[in-house]
């Protein structure tokens, strides 16, 4: 006869985890004895190890019940599925960590490497971290929303930020967040925009969007998307109708 502490010790267990198979009905309690101590016999020995061995090879807890005294063609079926969903889990860890080896990238682990890229391309041209995360939240609506139309809006974008003119632009408009809205140096900021889209033709503008409602929620919903200024340069801008800012 063993004592709760002996038959942990024989088996490899703690005490705690015979005391939780008997919460889930896994090992019956023995009664007590004069002294008031549990007594375990070989048979709860033999039963401890069936548990121990299957809980250890990855078998829920749930199931080890019905394996307990299951024939052979039973068991080996039963092994087989805690096998396969063990090798999904595995699976799942792997994507999981080649994500978290991605977290050094900082906005690569949220958005597609184009757009990475293009953000890359803002922080190096000295675009605010307000506007950068402005565009990233963006794109991460819109790329989710909508692959297709998130991908020929980010080629269209990147070819923009390659024209020192529309650079120029971009970066006047992100310092102008900050402005008064009554800067002297808003009227002249929406005509040379306006001059600018003017005399260039946008492949993507006039094109269906596969998830308008999406669309409106990145430009229109995010934090930080306008300003008194900003306004103010919207309202001056759209006095020429067909006119987008920077």
């Amino acid at each position: 006869m063993l004592t709760i502490g002996q038959l942990a010790d024989y088996a490899a267990v703690t005490t705690k985890a015979i005391r939780h198979y008997h919460e889930r009905g896994l090992l019956a309690e023995p009664g007590r004895d004069s002294s008031g101590y549990r007594r375990y016999t070989a048979e709860h020995a033999v039963l401890l190890v069936k548990i121990r061995t299957l809980a250890q090879a990855g078998v829920p807890l749930a199931r080890i019940k019905d394996l307990l005294d299951a024939d052979q063609e039973t068991l080996t079926a039963a092994i087989a599925e805690v096998d396969q969903d063990l090798e999904e889990r595995i699976e799942q860890l792997r994507r999981t960590r080649e994500q978290l080896a991605q977290l050094h990238g900082g906005d690569r682990l949220f958005v597609s490497p184009q757009v990475a890229d293009y953000l890359d391309d803002l922080r190096r041209l000295g675009v605010s971290e307000r506007q950068r995360r402005l565009e990233r939240d963006g794109w991460i609506l819109m790329q989710t929303a909508s692959p297709e139309d998130a991908s020929i809006w980010i080629a269209e974008k990147a070819e923009l930020l390659a024209d020192p003119e529309f650079r120029d632009l971009y970066l006047e408009h992100d310092a102008a967040y900050d402005w008064s809205p009554d800067d002297d140096r808003l009227p002249g900021l929406a005509e040379r925009t306006r001059d600018w889209f003017g005399r260039h033709h946008s492949r993507s503008e006039g094109r269906p969007v596969n998830n308008p409602a999406i669309a409106r929620l990145a430009a229109q919903s995010q934090a930080g998307a306008s300003s008194p200024a900003w306004d103010r340069l919207a309202r001056l801008m759209n006095d020429r109708p067909g006119i987008k800012g920077a």
